[in-house]
């Protein structure tokens, strides 16, 4: 795929992501830094929730991080990886410094991934629970 897909008839097809957090505190600071680089704020908060998406954005998707419904510990899943477009290369940049700087882990620096397609530009990393996030740019059609 080389650009990102569009929304249907009816607007996007995903909705919502949630993510589980057992340090709720250390999640929220992680993820204010991590998504502002996406133009993302937080737009809900309320006790074990805080919602993230772009305001004024009706058909936008959210992202949820909260601790677990059913009370037991958050566990990122194997395999499991939420992907986040981004304008310019330099968002990518951003994303992966303001991860490395709030208690992300690297799991492969910005930089071209050719393996996936001419002018992926790409930066993976995991929050402090150990979800894996990658910010990808891939070039215009």
């Amino acid at each position: 795929m080389t650009t990102p897909p569009t929304a249907g008839p009816a607007g996007p097809v995903l909705g919502y992501m949630t993510l589980g957090a057992d340090d709720l505190p250390a999640a929220v600071a992680f993820y204010d830094a991590v998504l502002a680089t996406l133009g993302m704020t937080q737009l809900y908060a309320f006790e074990g929730w805080t919602g993230y998406g772009r305001e004024g954005d009706a058909q936008g998707q959210t992202l949820w991080v909260c601790k677990p419904f059913d009370g037991q510990a958050a566990r990122a899943g194997n395999g499991v990886m939420l992907g986040f477009y981004a304008a310019t290369p330099e968002v990518v940049d951003a994303f992966y410094a303001a991860a490395m700087a709030h208690g992300g882990a690297d799991e492969g620096a910005p930089g071209l991934r050719p393996q996936y397609g001419e002018g992926w530009y790409a930066a993976y990393v995991r929050d402090p629970q150990g979800n894996k996030l990658a910010c990808v740019r891939t070039p215009p059609a």
